[in-house]
C-alpha cells in the first residue's frame, strides 16, 4: 500500500482536470492504496516571498497560510499527482505558487514517484508537452523522483467537458496500477 497525495490545483470543483483526479483517486482507492485528495482553492497559499528565511537559516516558512501543511504531506506520500489546467500552455498559477513554497525543503521531496494530469483547450497534444516539460521542471531538483505517467486531456475548455472523453479512463487506469 502506498501514500497517494492527489493535489487539484483547478481553480473549479468539478472542472475537468479536478475530474481526472477524482478518476486517479478512485482508481488508487480501489488498488488498495491510502489516497488523500487535496484541492488546492480550499487552502490559503501565498505567493513566495524570496525572503530566503526557510533555506538560509533552515527553519519553516513565517508565512502564516496553508502551504507548510500542504507541503508535509507531500514529504510523507510515497506517490504525488498533480492535477492542472492548462492556461497559455503552462500550468495554472495556483499549482506553480504551491511549488514555489517549496523552496526552503524541497530536498525533503525525495524518492517519490509523480503522475501529472492536465487538461486544456488546444486540441494539438504535441502543444502539451510545454506543460509536462514545465512540469518536470521541479522533478528535476528533487532527489530521485520517477515521474511514472502523464494524462492529457485535450480539447476541453468549459467545466465539465471531459465527462465523456476516454481520458478519463486512462486516468482511473493509472491510479489502479499503483
Amino acid at each position: 500500500m502506498k501514500k497517494v497525495l492527489v493535489i487539484s490545483s483547478s481553480p473549479r470543483k468539478g472542472g475537468n482536470s479536478d475530474i481526472l483526479c477524482d478518476d486517479f483517486a478512485r482508481g488508487a482507492e480501489e488498488a488498495g492504496n491510502e489516497v488523500e485528495k487535496i484541492f488546492l482553492a480550499d487552502y490559503k497559499i501565498n505567493y513566495c516571498t524570496g525572503c530566503d528565511i526557510c533555506s538560509s537559516k533552515d527553519v519553516p516558512c513565517r508565512q502564516d497560510d496553508d502551504a507548510l501543511f500542504i507541503i508535509e504531506k507531500m514529504i510523507k506520500a510515497d506517490v504525488i499527482v498533480f492535477g492542472t489546467p492548462v492556461y497559455f500552455y503552462n500550468i495554472c498559477a495556483q499549482l506553480k505558487t504551491l511549488i514555489d513554497r517549496t523552496c526552503g525543503v524541497y530536498k525533503k521531496i525525495k524518492d517519490k514517484e509523480f503522475y501529472y494530469l492536465a487538461t486544456a483547450a488546444e486540441e494539438n497534444p504535441d502543444i502539451m508537452e510545454y506543460v509536462v516539460s514545465s512540469m518536470k521542471g521541479f522533478l528535476d531538483c528533487l532527489d530521485n523522483p520517477a515521474l511514472k505517467g502523464t494524462v492529457l486531456g485535450t480539447g476541453v475548455w468549459h467545466k465539465g467537458e471531459i465527462k465523456d472523453k476516454a481520458v478519463r479512463e486512462r486516468s482511473y487506469l493509472m491510479g489502479k496500477g499503483l
